[in-house]
């Protein structure tokens, strides 16, 4: 991990700046919002100790919260992410486990297995960053509806993102 330690570093601000600079300005009629970000968490190595994974999501959704004006609403969200995400790693594990030295990304399990890691993290996500943002059961379905949609957009965005670093990744 020491080693990508600057790809890391470069991927926090990128991911950042995307979200805080163009993202966050994109609102198809005020209920669709990618939220881009959680690719960096998503994509995180699989040997990252628990503890250094709560304090990366943490900074990670605080950093947007500041930028985005949302008072810790994304910061909570973020760390919830990182909490499920070790959960979920050991339950959709591949039969031969992972392979050491790799990422959890679409170049080294497959889409279908990437899909459904992302798709599930996204989800929870965005499920808790809604009804946290409204705070209240009564707009429920129309919230769900919310994280639904905004769920299927941030997907496809970061389908598109493990494309183009596809491309990048043959060459190695």
């Amino acid at each position: 991990m020491i080693s990508y330690l600057p790809r890391y570093i470069f991927n926090f601000f990128f991911f950042m700046l995307l979200q805080v600079l163009v993202l966050n300005n994109i609102q198809f009629s005020g209920f669709v919002n990618p939220y881009l970000y959680v690719l960096f968490i998503i994509t995180l190595p699989f040997d990252i100790p628990g503890w250094l994974l709560l304090i990366i999501g943490f900074v990670t959704g605080f950093g947007v919260d500041v930028f985005s004006n949302t008072p810790g609403m994304h910061a909570a969200a973020t760390v919830f992410l990182c909490f499920l995400r070790p959960y979920l790693l050991r339950a959709i594990a591949p039969r031969d486990e992972y392979q050491p030295g790799t990422i959890p990304i679409m170049h080294h399990y497959g889409p279908v297995w990437f899909l459904k890691y992302a798709a599930i993290l996204v989800l929870a996500h965005h499920l808790f960053l809604f009804f946290v943002e409204v705070f209240s059961m009564v707009h429920f379905f129309s919230t769900l509806w919310r994280a639904i949609a905004s769920t299927g957009f941030t997907l496809i965005l970061i389908f598109v993102a493990q494309l183009f670093s596809m491309g990048k990744n043959k060459g190695r």
